[in-house]
């Protein structure tokens, strides 16, 4: 019975914990094939090394015998097992998977274990001994073909995998010799959770950026878990070596990864420590790399896994409300951009929901963005380029698809293409959806055409930035303040900046009316344009600038104050200044019977008479009109053959391709006479800057609908090598030059004639970069104060100088010299810069953004923000957003865009015939009420009036004023933009009108207009006090 009990008592002891015979058994046994490894590699590396030092010779000629062969068979299997082990075979996926399930398999065993015994060394007759034996040998074939393929032996010895195999398979064989199975070192197996997200990228179930890093986080966390609880457990349950293993604890797996995320979390609650001192060792490192890793994963995870259910949902239609999908550069500012001239386009209530689609997750700026606008836009992350993310944002049941482009980018190519792919992957999915899409370079606009299922005539627009804003520009030299005209009537002026102008009540005048689409009435079927103009403004309160017809030769054509020849068709589209879209269909329900002689325009609607004739079938019209030509109009040509040339489109003057060096200027110590009443152009770019696209600054200026001697010469000063690139695509207009100079040089400014041009125009084709963005208008705005600070003096007598400036000149009473500023119209890049142009301003910080808004509104600045509102306004109406292109370019069209999309440059017409109807067309001007300053004295006349008094003598449509303001006192930056004038505005002496001028009307002031207008009264003492300051 003693011997009985002492066997048990001994068998008990052993059962607790493993002794130390065995402990160090298989720690020895794992250190030494590690260990020994390492040395033996070093040993052959220094015998190489020796040998190959000291038979060099030798050497080299077996090379060429013996070892050629064995190289290559060396080389063709190593490259097959690289590939195998790569997964980039069938065998080798199969492979890599097997190794990882067989890993998690052994790590399993290894649980179950920890779970179902007490001691830490198990019989070796467990059953689950001859499966992890059959998981290490395959660990073992793994591994050797590994070896044989690491090309650096040392380096692989020293990988994690290797080293996971040294200390997990040496044990399994080391315990069929002892006859125990020891589960010391088997935790290292989860390190191979690491390899989780490449078997997850092999087996295609993680795609998305988000979800492979998602599972990179949670394998790196686990494992640390897992590995650092396995360790603690075996430590804890064994004891330290040099106190015999006696001073052990028994704790439980579970109990260690307790303990292991209590000490990550660093809550600490002290119910499970450590007694050992390898465990506290082992501790007091773990906890500075825990407490790093809990700190930085488990937020980031929390986020993704957020996110993910907030952004990687699907939209769930609404039926009856509308939705569109905007995406392409969604970052802070573009988004708060666009929410901001979306919601103002629609005051009385937003009823379209907004859906942004980008492919990352919004910053903490952004979110806070959408959460505030969170009852009409959503975010979505995703790709448009996707056809899964087309139907999580169910992109066929949008309304539209608006394509922000990044106007900052410094690689607009890139850009352009992007967007353009974009659009082809909706196009080519759903044919049905329409597009709005913002393009920066005007060459890339020529794809978009040829893509599938793109069609203009359903509302597929192209905002190109180049073309309009260097078509604004450049219509801007000719009329100045027409950039601030069209802004207002194009784009609805945001509540701030309405609240700043109501305190100047010059100019909130005209700040509410918009150019918008309405149907015309049956009964002005057959009348001309002219004639319907004049019904509109007295009996309808309605100012009319364009038509669009249906039918005929002119289908789908906009025609801006037409000719008499031109009569209004079967449901024409008329273009009007008006308020609302309630004023605009007094227009489609005029009636000539019950309205004709009608004033209260409040009163008109639908009348019974109308209401019968919507039930009549449509009159039958001719298909088209334009042989009929009033005789007056044969005769207006006079300029000589030889000097006017048009291109093949007869849209354009046209020359021969004129050489660089005959269109560069020589600089001269004396200016060249020649230049006289000319346009200077100076363009900040280098050889490596990317183009700005000259062509859409130059063929406005171009325009067939100008006789030849009306286009004034164009001068661009700037780097040569620059110019040299944009020439390729300019050499075939008339009347250009180059001098290669500075516009911050004054020599190079007077050797253009500075003080004789018309205007002053600055581009930049420099691209916004990381640093300080107001830094990248640093030359122009330099150069904006270089050219304004070079006053000239003149002598009355000059005949050089334009008439309004003469107008100017002669009301503040400047008599034989005087000095003049130079008008210019800067370009910036960022919109905020234009505080540098104010000067003497005392005022606080919160009108900064008032003074931007003054400076805009007297026209001397552009930026591309008035751009980025258009995209709005091309969603709400794609007709407004095609005026505005045939106003700005001259008179492009999409059918126009097609022909030039063919050719580099315009070519020439092949025939000598001079063709009349391409170049009957209006054009834009800024026209004196009176060339006699004492025409006025005293007269009190209303916009009104000249109106209809213009439009009937020369058929020219007045839709703005360009006034004096009285509280300045420098007469070339004191006038602002009054648009759509009341009709009882009063007209004084030194306003110019914004005029719409037919081709064939030579006028150059509203002289003769006011001559014919009978005077309502006389002035009133406050006018007459006015109208005398302004002198």
């Amino acid at each position: 019975m003693d011997i009985h009990h002492h066997e048990h008592d001994w068998t008990k002891e052993q059962g607790q914990h493993c002794n130390e015979y065995f402990q160090s058994a298989f720690i020895c046994s794992c250190l030494s094939i590690f260990l020994g490894g390492i040395i033996f590699i070093l040993i052959y590396r220094t015998v190489y090394f020796c040998l190959h030092f000291l038979g060099r010779k030798l050497r080299l000629k077996l090379r060429i015998e013996a070892p050629r062969l064995f190289s290559s068979w060396k080389r063709h299997f190593q490259d097959w097992v690289l590939m195998m082990l790569s997964a980039q075979t069938a065998v080798g996926r199969v492979l890599v998977i097997l190794v990882f399930l067989f890993s998690i398999g052994s790590l399993i065993i290894y649980f179950i274990n920890c779970y179902s015994a007490i001691q830490f060394c198990l019989s070796f007759q467990d059953k689950t001994i001859n499966i992890d034996l059959f998981f290490n040998i395959f660990f073992l074939f793994y591994f050797g073909l590994r070896f044989l393929a690491a090309s650096d032996k040392l380096k692989f010895w020293l990988e994690l995998n290797s080293i996971v195999d040294f200390f997990t398979i040496t044990p399994v064989c080391v315990s069929f010799y002892l006859k125990k199975n020891w589960l010391g070192f088997r935790f290292l197996r989860a390190l191979r959770l690491l390899e989780l997200p490449k078997i997850l990228q092999f087996l295609q179930i993680i795609k998305s950026s988000t979800s492979i890093k998602l599972s990179k986080l949670l394998a790196v966390f686990l494992s640390t878990w897992l590995t650092a609880a396995g360790f603690l457990h075996w430590i804890e349950n064994s004891g330290d070596p040099w106190e015999g293993l006696t001073n052990f604890q028994q704790l439980s797996y579970f109990e260690c990864l307790y303990m292991v995320m209590v000490t990550m979390s660093t809550v600490g609650y002290g119910d499970i420590v450590a007694k050992t001192t390898l465990g506290r060792c082992f501790l007091l490192f773990f906890i500075v790399g825990g407490l790093m890793l809990f700190a930085n994963f488990i937020p980031e995870i929390a986020d993704i896994v957020g996110s993910t259910k907030i952004y990687k949902g699907s939209y769930k239609t609404v039926k009856g409300r509308k939705f569109i999908v905007v995406c392409g550069d969604i970052n802070l500012n573009s988004v708060t951009a666009f929410l901001r001239d979306f919601l103002s386009q629609d005051p009385g209530g937003i009823t379209t929901e907004i859906l942004f689609l980008g492919e990352n997750a919004p910053n903490l700026e952004l979110e806070t963005v959408f959460r505030c606008y969170s009852a009409y836009a959503t975010f979505f992350q995703g790709s448009i380029l996707k056809n899964e993310d087309l139907q999580r944002v169910r992109i066929n049941d949008a309304d539209a698809c608006l394509i922000l482009a990044d106007t900052c980018s410094a690689k607009p190519y890139i850009e352009d293409t992007a967007n353009i792919m974009r659009v082809l992957s909706i196009k080519n999915q759903y044919a049905n959806v329409r597009v709005v899409i913002q393009i920066i370079q005007s060459s890339n606009k020529v794809y978009l055409p040829k893509l599938p299922n793109w069609d203009w005539k359903k509302g597929d627009c192209i905002i190109c930035f180049a073309e309009l804003k260097l078509g604004l520009i450049a219509q801007s030299c000719l009329v100045p303040g027409l950039t601030t005209l069209l802004t207002r009537l194009f784009v609805r002026e945001n509540t701030q900046t309405k609240n700043f102008l109501l305190g100047h009540w010059h100019e909130i005048q005209g700040m509410d009316y918009n150019v918008l689409t309405g149907h015309l009435s049956n009964d002005f079927i057959d009348m001309t344009f002219q004639e319907v103009c004049r019904i509109c403004f007295v009996n309808l309160n309605l100012m009319l600038l364009a038509v669009q017809f249906k039918h005929g030769i002119y289908a789908n054509s906009i025609l801006i104050n037409p000719p008499l020849a031109v009569k209004i068709q079967y449901k024409t589209m008329g273009f009007f200044i008006a308020r609302n879209a309630a004023e605009v269909k007094r227009a489609r329900y005029f009636c000539k019977t019950c309205h004709s002689n009608s004033t209260a325009q409040d009163v008109i609607g639908k009348c019974r008479c109308k209401a019968k004739a919507e039930g009549k079938p449509p009159p039958i019209l001719p298909s088209g009109n334009t042989e009929i030509l009033s005789e007056g109009y044969s005769t207006i040509l006079e300029e000589k053959k030889s000097e006017t040339l048009l291109d093949s489109t007869g849209m354009f003057h046209w020359c021969e391709a004129v050489p660089l060096e005959k269109a560069i200027l020589m600089q001269k110590k004396k200016p060249s006479p020649v230049l006289r009443n000319h346009i200077v152009v100076c363009v900040f770019g280098e050889a490596s800057s990317s183009l700005i696209g000259l062509r859409n600054f130059v063929m406005p200026l171009r325009a067939s609908n100008f006789t030849f001697n009306e286009l004034k010469d164009i001068v661009f000063v700037g780097s040569l090598e620059y110019l040299q690139r944009e020439w390729e695509f300019i050499h075939n207009f008339p009347k250009l030059f180059l001098l290669e100079g500075s516009a911050l040089s004054c020599a190079d400014l007077k050797a253009v004639n500075i003080k004789y041009c018309s205007m002053c125009a600055i581009l930049s084709a420099y691209a916004r970069d990381t640093g300080d963005q107001t830094l990248v208008d640093t030359k122009s705005i330099l150069a904006t104060h270089n050219i304004r600070s070079m006053q000239f003096r003149f002598n009355t007598s000059t005949a050089a100088m334009s008439t309004a400036f003469i107008r100017d000149m002669e009301e503040n009473q400047m008599h034989q010299l005087f000095f003049k500023s130079i008008p210019i119209i800067t370009e910036l890049k960022v919109a905020s810069n234009a505080q540098f142009f104010e000067q003497n301003i005392k005022e606080n910080a919160g009108d900064l953004q008032n003074r931007h808004a003054s400076r805009f509104s007297k026209g001397s600045v552009f930026s591309d923000s008035f751009l980025d509102s258009l995209l709005c306004t091309a969603y709400y109406n794609h007709h407004v957003l095609a005026l505005l292109q045939t106003l700005v370019t001259g008179g492009t069209s999409p059918q126009l865009e097609e022909y030039l999309s063919e050719e580099t440059s315009l070519t020439g017409s092949c025939s000598h015939i001079m063709h009349y109807t391409p170049r009957n067309r209006c054009k834009l001007a800024l026209l004196p009420v009176t060339d006699e300053q004492d025409l006025l004295d005293g007269v009190l006349i209303f916009f009104g009036d000249v109106y209809c008094k213009a439009l009937d003598m020369f058929g020219i449509i007045c839709f703005g004023l360009y006034r004096i303001e009285e509280e300045e006192h420098n007469v070339s930056e004191n006038r602002f933009v009054i648009s759509r004038p009341p009709n009882n505005l009063e007209i004084f002496s030194s306003d110019l009108f914004f005029c719409l001028v037919p081709f064939n009307s030579s006028a150059t002031s509203l002289t003769k207009v006011i001559e014919n207008i009978v005077p309502k009264g006389r002035k009133t003492g406050w006018s007459l006090l006015r109208q005398s300051t302004l002198r």
